[in-house]
């Protein structure tokens, strides 16, 4: 994992899951920047020349580890791997498809750890500038 003092990144193992064949490995790249304090980037790697992103609530992913959360386009719920370790499944949908993830909780936990120290749960708003943020989206 790499990280600063206003950003963290980390690569994420995960297995894309198939019905009736057994999980696809696949790589995912998480970004978090204090700029944008409430969202995580998602880069999928699956093969083709650009990597498939999403951007997820942290808030979302945090939850997600202990019960399930979500609804529509993404849901996050716990549960085990093969082996019983405990795993995080992410759900996803869209108009091009759907898709099922399957990760272990400990390398996401301790990306979610490292993205509370650089913006502490409730304080996200101190990060965000209102006025820059409306003056972007008017321009």
């Amino acid at each position: 994992m790499n990280s600063s003092d206003t950003t963290a990144t980390a690569e994420l193992g995960l297995r894309l899951v198939v019905p009736e064949r057994t999980s696809v490995p696949l790589v995912a790249r998480l970004d978090y920047n204090a700029d944008d304090p409430y969202a995580i980037r998602v880069a999928f790697h699956t093969g083709e020349d650009e990597p498939v992103e999403w951007i997820f609530a942290r808030e979302l992913l945090t939850v997600g580890i202990v019960r399930p959360v979500g609804e529509g386009d993404v849901r996050v719920w716990p549960s085990k791997d093969d082996s019983g370790e405990r795993s995080v499944s992410i759900a996803l949908s869209s108009p091009f498809g759907q898709a099922e993830f399957d990760t272990h909780v400990s390398p996401l936990a301790e990306f979610l750890h490292r993205t509370y120290e650089i913006v502490p749960a409730g304080q996200e708003a101190t990060y965000v500038d209102l006025d820059e943020e409306i003056e972007r989206y008017l321009a």
